[in-house]
């Protein structure tokens, strides 16, 4: 295997497994490192957040999970299967917060209202230097769609991370909701 052009931690939410599946496969043949990890719990989650679960060296942070008023859509466990001082419920604001400590990494929050101000704040706050994600309900095949386009044009045409996002945002109505922050 030649040396990958970056790395990537693709981070899939519940019930996301077939998007998540179909951006891995497309960012590998760009040539690009991905790490998955398979969001099962709240403490998963967190792992990421705060970096501690993070492979060395990467580049940029994709999470793809299901989302709804700023929220990220969370697995709903039994009660007994939760950890002590475990989380419950869907992560917003204050758990981003909370947990974040992301120096430096670029962030893509890839799912419904996941790129709304407040929620982006807080990642930037949390250490990201830039946090992309859609401020209302875009369709499913235009969140995939808009992935793939961006990293496309960062991975094959050498473009810049806003320039990338530029084209990739004015692919079609959907894609304008794809809003970018940076610090």
């Amino acid at each position: 295997m030649s040396k990958p052009v970056m790395n990537i931690a693709l981070v899939c939410g519940p019930d996301c497994d077939m998007e998540t599946q179909a951006m891995r496969n497309t960012f590998e043949f760009f040539g690009a490192r991905v790490f998955t990890y398979w969001i099962g719990r709240p403490n998963d989650f967190i792992s990421v957040l705060n970096g501690e679960d993070l492979y060395p060296d990467t580049d940029m942070i994709v999470l793809n999970f299901h989302g709804d008023e700023g929220n990220f859509i969370m697995p709903e466990l039994g009660e007994e299967v939760y950890e002590d001082g475990e989380p419950k419920g869907d992560f917003g604001v204050e758990e981003i917060k909370r947990y974040a400590k992301l120096e430096g990494k670029v962030v893509f929050g890839n799912g419904c209202s996941l790129g709304e101000p407040v929620l982006a704040r807080a990642f930037l706050d949390g250490g990201c230097r830039v946090y992309i994600g859609p401020d209302d309900y875009p369709d499913g095949n235009a969140a995939l769609m808009f992935m793939q386009r961006l990293f496309y044009e960062i991975i094959q045409n050498n473009r810049s991370l806003q320039e990338a996002y530029r084209i990739a945002r004015s692919t079609d109505e959907e894609t304008t909701m794809y809003q970018i922050y940076e610090k």
